[in-house]
Formats: structure tokens, sequence, C-alpha cells
């Protein structure tokens, strides 16, 4: 974060206050890279639920609950944080939530199918809101012009640091199997570590990074206020035409993201026979491919527009999926891998990014509250749609993954619609309405 780096914040943001936001990715990527992607999904569907033919279906399921509750409470935590000006608050909130959800993991063992299903739910719900929470500071450290370099910053980061989480597990993993360790001995101890890390790599956000924000307008009845908010927004929402659009293209790509990052390690086993640490090297290689995507297309987003720079992700996903379903070779499964990793950063940034950028400044914690409700539905489309295909087919991964396409190729659809130039504009008239 230098040379350019003063010009990319807004004018009262230092840049160990960039740095402490963007530590929060790389704090919470370690629960959905160790927890989600790597390695207690696949310890769920092979241990907790033994093999069954419908494991994995009831590990999307679950994901799919904690995803529904998030939705119907990220706006309006979203509103709450907006109109009281205590986004960091709750973001401690939501950090101590997850943390301690996932060190429990380490007690789901095999035949405790519903204590694994409660805490999964549980932390991934706090994951979700917190991801939320910190995204709403973005548009407030970041100049308006340079948003996705800013946001791109944070998920290269992110990226690290599911490296590191991953790396320090594999460490661990290696250790233990060479000791001659089972599953059910190393995998309760990746989830301490992962929580430990959690815990110690955010300190930096809540040390560092500052609430800008003022209270708005006080309300007899909080949560009733918070609703309020949120229905005003929908009401309003023909203002934002593009934004809208944005949104329903978020959740169509994001289904395909979502179902890619939650199945990675069960399809690798599954379909492709990798052993335990075989996936975990896989993944460790993906995550620095994912980095360097993120920084890249950040860098290409300010310069080419948002709509190009997404679109050619879009097509990007679209050539893995037709890789990863053809693959009958390791080598061949390791380039659609990586061909994921670099879509994923970008893509995931660069959709943050537009939402900031066609968000009016007195409702951005709100309107990322939308945002994460798009993506939280898309959290429940694509994995459960994959559980589905592969519950009714007999565990057909491949043909699961197939369909896991269409959603790719209906986002680009969609996307090739939104004109972000009018969607800002929309934003700036609707701030300058308020601001009389």
């Amino acid at each position: 974060m230098r040379a350019d780096s003063h010009s990319s914040l807004a004018c009262d943001v230092r840049p160990r206050e960039v740095w402490g936001w963007a530590m929060y990715d790389f704090a919470n990527s370690g629960y959905t890279t160790v927890v989600i992607t790597a390695i207690f999904n696949a310890f769920f569907v092979g241990v907790v639920a033994g093999g069954e033919h419908w494991a994995t279906f009831a590990w999307t399921a679950s994901l799919s609950l904690s995803y529904l509750l998030i939705m119907v409470c990220g706006p309006v935590v979203g509103a709450y944080a907006d109109a009281h000006a205590n986004k960091k608050r709750l973001l401690l909130g939501t950090t101590v939530g997850c943390v301690i959800g996932t060190a429990l993991l380490a007690f789901a063992g095999p035949g405790q199918l519903w204590l694994a299903c409660l805490l999964i739910v549980l932390s991934n719900f706090f994951f979700g809101l917190g991801e939320n929470i910190v995204a709403a500071f973005l548009p407030e450290i970041a100049h308006g012009e340079a948003i996705g370099k800013v946001s791109a910053w944070g998920w290269a980061l992110g990226y690290i640091g599911g490296i590191v989480s991953l790396g320090a597990c594999l460490a661990y993993v290696t250790w233990a199997q060479g000791q001659g360790h089972a599953a059910t001995q190393f995998v309760p101890v990746t989830m301490l570590i992962t929580a430990a890390l959690f815990a110690l790599a955010s300190l930096p956000a809540f040390l560092f990074l500052r609430e800008r924000a003022r209270p708005q307008q006080a309300a007899p009845g909080v949560y009733a206020h918070a609703y309020t908010r949120v229905f005003e927004t929908l009401h309003r929402a023909r203002r934002y035409a593009d934004l809208r659009r944005f949104l329903l293209c978020i959740v169509l790509y994001q289904s395909g993201v979502s179902a890619v990052i939650t199945l990675a390690a069960i399809y690798a086993e599954q379909a492709m026979k990798f052993t335990t640490q075989d996936t975990l090297v896989l993944i460790l290689v993906v995550n620095i491919t994912a980095s360097l995507g993120a920084l890249a297309f950040g860098h290409l987003q300010d310069r080419i527009g948002h709509v190009p720079t997404i679109a050619l992700t879009l097509l990007g996903w679209c050539a893995m999926v037709i890789i990863a379903w053809q693959s009958t070779t390791t080598s061949a499964f390791w380039v659609a891998a990586n061909l994921a990793g670099l879509c994923l950063g970008a893509s995931q940034s660069a959709g943050r990014a537009v939402v900031g950028y066609l968000s009016p400044v007195q409702r951005r914690a709100e309107f990322f509250g939308l945002w994460g409700f798009a993506v939280k539905l898309a959290s429940i489309l694509g994995p459960i749609t994959y559980g589905i295909v592969t519950w009714i087919s007999g565990s057909d991964h491949r043909l699961a993954m197939l369909i896991t396409g269409i959603f790719f190729v209906l986002g680009l659809a969609v996307l090739l619609k939104v004109d972000v130039a009018r969607g800002r504009a929309a934003a700036l008239a609707d701030e300058a309405r308020e601001s009389k």
C-alpha cells in the first residue's frame, strides 16, 4: 500500500487504517478456507455423516440454513448500524461468535451429525454478518474512483490469510499423519488453530479502524426503525435500476462461485480421488492464485471499467467448469482449479466494489446489507442445487459441476444489461436530494 496508496484513500484516512481493515479479510478468510472449503466439509461428509449418499446434501442444507438466517438479519443489522453508527461494535460481536463456534467444531466427531450441523449454522451465521459489516467500511476509507483497487487489497490480503491458516493446518496434518493419527484426531486440532488465528489476526481492525458515521435519526423502537429503513430502501429501489440488475447478476454468478467454494474438497476427493493431503496442497496453491487474481483484476477494474472486468472473470468461470467436468487426469484438474482461483478473487472483489460505487453514501451499510442478502441467497441456490443433483444422481459430482456452469452463463447475460455510469448518477442524485 505505497506509491499511489494515498491518492486511493479518502482524505482523512491513514494507510494503517486501511491495513487494519484489510487485515479483517486476512483474519476471516481462514474460516472459509479451512472450515468451508478445505478440511471440515470433507470431514463432515466422510466421517461425521459416515459417507452416506445424503451426506453432501446434509452439508449444503446446513450452510443454506445459515445463509437464510443471514438473509433475514443482514439488511436489518445494516440499517441498525447506519442509524446508530456502531458498525465496529457489531463487528466485534460477530467475530467473537464465529471464533467460538469454530473452536467448538473440535467436539463434532463421528455420529455427532446434529452438533456439527448446529455449529456450522451458528459459526457461518456470525461469519456472514461480519462480512457484511466490514464491507460497509469500504466506501468510507477509499476514494470513489479507486474503490475497486482498495477492495482488491482486502481480497488479496484475505487470500494470504487463507494461505497462512491452511498452511498452518497442513503442517500440523502432515505431522499428525506421520505420527499415525487419524482424521478424528487431527481435524479437531485444525479447528482450534483456525479459531486462534482468526482471533489474533482480527485485532488490527479493532485497533485502527475508525467509526466515521454519525448516528442518524433516533427512533422510539430500534428494531422497528431498522425494519422501516429496510422497507424504505426496497420501496425506493426503482431509483436504482442498475444496482438491482447488478444484485441479480451477483445472485446468479455467486451461486456458481459458492458451489465451487463449499464443495471443492468434496469434488476433489469424490470425483478426482484426491487424498486429504493432496486436496490441502491444491487449495493452498489456489489461494495464492486467487490473491494474485484479486490484485491484478482490481487494477484492471479501475482501468477498463467494472462491467468488462467482471465479464472477463465470468468467461473464465465458464471455461473452468468445462475443464473440470472433462478432467480425467490430475494435471487437467489442477489447471481448472487454478483458473477458478484466478477468477475467484477477481469476481468477488469487483462485485463488492461495484455495490459501493452504486450506493448513496447515507445508506451504504444498508445497501451492503442487500449485497450480503444477494450473496447469501446465492450461497443457498448454488450449493443446494449441487447437493440435490448429487443426491438424485447417486453422487454424480461431474454432472453437478456441469450444471453449476449454468449460473455463470446466466450471470453474464444479466451483467451485459448493467450501465454503471447511469447507476452511479442515480446514487449521486439521491445523495444530493437527501443533503438538502
